[in-house]
């Protein structure tokens, strides 16, 4: 947006200017300045260089047509102005005086509200860094000024922080100058990172309420056959906006400022348009983009209807019952690996959650825990993992135990209406016989018809049409330039070994969508995607992860 950026070369501007040299200013001007040696102007000064920190931390959520943004900028483009007037900058009052006309001119492009969640973060990072400023601000006027009572170093150390010079008995020349950069420092500091707080872009909505699980739960219950995907709304990191006559609902998560749905809408598709909808609204509420993962073609088709744009991202790999078998060429290899094993007198049981005793759910999470070992719990749009929750009591769960006993593969399975199954957790011992996941899907199969499942969806294969046809005779240089470039990725991804892992089983092959608004926003989208999946991790102190 072009407002942000015009803030943001102002406030450029403005640093530049405070922090240039005295050569070459009049000589009457020169107490007005700060120069290279550390000469101050005192509360001026230090007024301005926060107005243009605000300003530059102020630009991101001008960019997102943030008000209260707006309305933050507007005075701190006012103090610049004003603080920029007693130290003779004029060229810099003029541009901060052109900067505010253009933001009372674009009054009406920032409608977008801030995020609730920002509020609580911000006073955590404020109350923080004013204890970390106050602590470290005592500690130095200690050292500086020991004579100073400690009601009086207080004192002082609060009216620099907000700019003003301390004025304390100091042991040398230089300690009230270096007192106040350091305080003058610290204040600016903490109110710019609390403003950057309150600011920010949501990482976590409002966790799914208990009265709001158990409506998903009804709609899942009437149109829960429709997507595999639709139990994995019951996700608690999620949250949910229904269509005004509350018979279709969206599933999202905000991650950077990008309100991310997974899966088609639940509930009826008549009342799809509705909830997408209510979710755009929302979107446009707080400026946050709109990304999908992971739509089947239908419900790409109902966000297309709304105004976004769709990608084929991949397929799903989905077992129908009614057809699967071992026998044949093509599963030649599958039913060897499934012989072997059980030759191995490895043995799989498939049980309900509510059906099993509470040592057996104990041992259950324990060795699930085990078995993932370091790797990085993942999951967005496939994945539930609460394993022993009882909110989950149709949860199937396959336990495969080598010829001694020792149970070593858990795989669990999420409902999908009334007769399919859809993966959730995948988990086995790296020391097991060599062909033991294709004894447990192919058992888990088997069995499964017993329980009148007819399907279950597998795992999702990412551009699983690319490393089908890109090693083919034929293929174009475009997709096979395509090809090399995800199997380089796969090496740290597993993008070709989880595609190679499905088609073994001769799946039926379910496309799956990416949506999105526009062009630009797509790779916007797509980080969001990978820091949901846990593709992309990033480090964060404890106290600042939660924003519910």
């Amino acid at each position: 947006m072009i407002v942000a950026w015009v803030v943001r070369f102002s406030a450029v501007i403005a640093v530049l200017d405070i922090l240039s040299p005295l050569e070459g200013r009049p000589r009457h001007h020169a107490h007005y300045s700060l120069a290279i040696n550390g000469v101050v102007a005192g509360t001026a000064f230090a007024g301005a260089v926060f107005a243009a920190g605000a300003m530059l931390v102020l630009a991101g959520a001008l960019r997102r047509r943030k008000r209260g943004a707006w309305v933050l900028t507007v005075g701190a483009v006012s103090v610049s102005l004003v603080m920029h007037l007693p130290l003779h900058h004029h060229l810099v009052a003029l541009l901060n005086l052109a900067v505010l006309t253009l933001l009372i001119t674009a009054r009406r492009d920032f409608t977008a509200t801030s995020e609730p969640a920002g509020r609580l973060l911000a006073l955590r990072v404020l109350l923080v860094m004013l204890t970390v400023s106050i602590t470290a601000g005592l500690l130095l006027a200690a050292r500086l000024a020991p004579t100073s009572s400690f009601g009086t170093r207080l004192q002082e150390v609060l009216a620099g922080l907000v700019g003003f010079t301390p004025e304390l008995e100091f042991r040398r020349e230089y300690g009230s100058t270096f007192l106040m950069i350091g305080l003058n420092t610290l204040g600016a500091l903490t109110a710019m990172l609390t403003l950057g707080a309150l600011l920010a872009p949501a990482r976590q909505p409002i966790r799914l309420s208990n009265a709001v699980e158990l409506r998903v739960r009804g709609l899942l219950e009437t149109f829960g056959t429709r997507d595999s995907l639709g139990y994995f709304a019951l996700r608690r990191d999620k949250t949910v906006i229904f269509s005004p006559s509350h018979k279709a609902a969206v599933a999202y998560r905000v991650v950077d400022s990008v309100t991310l749905a997974s899966g088609d809408p639940l509930g009826d598709p008549e009342a799809w348009p509705g909830a997408i909808q209510a979710w755009l609204d929302e979107a446009d509420a707080y400026a946050w983009t709109p990304g999908v993962l992971a739509a089947s073609e239908e419900g790409a088709i109902a966000y297309h209807r709304a105004g976004l744009d769709s990608l084929e991202l991949g397929d799903e790999a989905v077992l129908d019952l009614s057809t699967f078998s071992l026998e044949g060429r093509t599963m030649r290899v599958v039913r060897q690996a499934v012989n072997r094993v059980s030759r191995a007198g490895y043995t799989l049981d498939l049980t309900r959650q509510n059906q099993l005793a509470p040592d057996e759910l104990a041992e259950l999470e324990f060795a699930a825990d085990v078995l993932r070992g370091d790797e990085v719990e993942r999951g967005f749009s496939m994945a539930l993992g609460r394993l022993g929750d009882p909110r989950d009591p149709d949860l199937l769960i396959a336990r495969a135990r080598d010829g001694d006993g020792r149970l070593i593969a858990v795989l669990t399975f999420v409902p999908w209406g009334p007769d399919g199954l859809s993966l959730d957790i995948m988990r086995r011992s790296r020391g097991t016989e060599n062909g033991t996941v294709e004894f447990v899907v192919t058992g888990v199969a088997e069995q499964a018809r017993d329980l009148g499942i007819r399907r279950i969806s597998l795992n999702f294969a990412v551009f699983r049409s690319v490393f089908e046809r890109g090693s083919r005779v034929g293929a174009g240089p475009a997709l096979r330039l395509w090809y090399k470039v995800l199997l380089l990725a796969s090496r740290w991804w597993q993008l070709e070994s989880l595609y190679r892992a499905n088609a073994k089983y001769q799946p039926l092959w379910v496309p799956r969508f990416i949506c999105f608004r526009r062009a630009v926003d797509l790779p916007r989208v797509v980080i969001a995607i990978a820091e949901a999946e846990a593709f992309i991790q990033r480090p964060r102190l404890r106290w600042l992860k939660e924003r519910s």
